[in-house]
């Protein structure tokens, strides 16, 4: 296997540490966050049945024309708004927040903030 990013490995312990806590269920699915470099993602997945509920991104067709000129973490937000908006329409209210080993800061903080205002709880 060869060398690997100490930051990286570092973030999947911190994953799999939370993710031992961190389940989605049906009735309360989890709200899973990666960022990378110029995107960040946001989907709501149920554990049980293993199965994408919702999910928004910077790259959504929907969303990507009105993210033009705006700054990551408000890209962030809207993204949070979006995927809060799909899982309303799917009757979601309840979710948990899974960072994915990410410091709840900046974006991340962004996004659930954003999810937060359209409706959701966590």
């Amino acid at each position: 296997m060869g060398k690997t990013n100490p930051r990286q490995l570092a973030r999947q312990r911190r994953q799999a540490r939370v993710r031992k806590a961190v389940v989605g269920t049906q009735s309360c699915p989890r709200l899973c966050v990666f960022k990378s470099a110029l995107h960040i993602y946001g989907q709501i997945i149920d554990d049980g049945q293993g199965k994408t509920l919702a999910a928004a991104s910077t790259l959504s067709p929907d969303l990507k024309e009105s993210l033009k000129g705006l700054k990551k973490t408000d890209q962030a937000k809207k993204v949070g708004l979006a995927l809060a908006k799909k899982a309303k329409d799917q009757g979601l209210e309840q979710v948990v927040f899974d960072r994915n080993g990410f410091l709840y800061h900046g974006r991340i903080k962004a996004l659930s903030d954003g999810a937060r205002e359209a409706g959701l709880k966590f």
